[in-house]
């Protein structure tokens, strides 16, 4: 997981100090401020979900296949907050993406309330997304830096038989969600001071039934 500050110089300092005790020097702990943090009570603001609401995206993908040359794919997605729906009993709003990341077309489920954002899934989705949803995917009132944990399954079906050998594997799959702070962001639609930067990482370490060995992605 990424941390907004050299993680580094923290355990230098743990080591420093750890030193100064096992010789009776005075503790230097004052003198090692922490990051500062700002709280941002109306993060709801940063993610509109009024149904009807729609954005427009431009995007390009850069292949890197073994030779040396890329090759640059450009693409248009449209989303748009398309209506409500109910899963497992509590009401989501309907994100649809004409074509996100140049894979067609896709609905995404979420729900906003006072505590985050929760993901609930997507149309059409994938056998291990349907396993670890829902999740959070932000907390408000939004602290940064921060950062907490979405999940961490152990065991599951990967949906897929990767070595041939007539049965699905399974893998521990682990996600995480980092606020790292405040920049400033220019797209075609304009500029903006305040922009928050959120890194999302996850890792799945898929067991090969056959073979025993394990293959990890990050």
């Amino acid at each position: 997981m990424n941390v907004p500050f050299d993680r580094r110089q923290w355990l230098l300092s743990g080591a420093a100090l750890t030193s100064a005790a096992a010789l009776g020097l005075p503790s230097l702990s004052a003198a090692q401020p922490g990051p500062r943090l700002e709280t941002i009570q109306d993060g709801h603001l940063y993610f509109p979900d009024t149904v009807g609401s729609r954005w427009r995206y431009r995007g390009h993908i850069e292949e890197l296949p073994l030779q040396k040359i890329s090759e640059r794919k450009d693409y248009v997605n449209i989303s748009s907050v398309a209506g409500t729906q109910t899963i497992k009993g509590v009401t989501i709003k309907v994100f649809h993406d004409t074509n996100p990341g140049n894979h067609g077309a896709t609905d995404s489920y979420y729900r906003r309330d006072a505590v985050g954002i929760v993901y609930y899934g997507s149309s059409p989705g994938t056998s291990v997304e349907r396993q670890v949803t829902p999740y959070q995917i932000v907390r408000f009132p939004i602290e940064l830096p921060s950062s907490f944990q979405q999940f961490d399954r152990k065991g599951i079906d990967f949906g897929n038989d990767i070595d041939g050998d007539g049965t699905q594997e399974k893998v521990d799959v682990e996600a995480s969600v980092t606020v790292v702070g405040k920049e400033s962001v220019t797209v075609p639609a304009g500029a903006y001071a305040d922009a928050i930067k959120l890194e999302a990482r996850m890792s799945m370490r898929i067991h090969l039934s056959k073979t025993k060995r394990s293959v990890v992605s990050t």
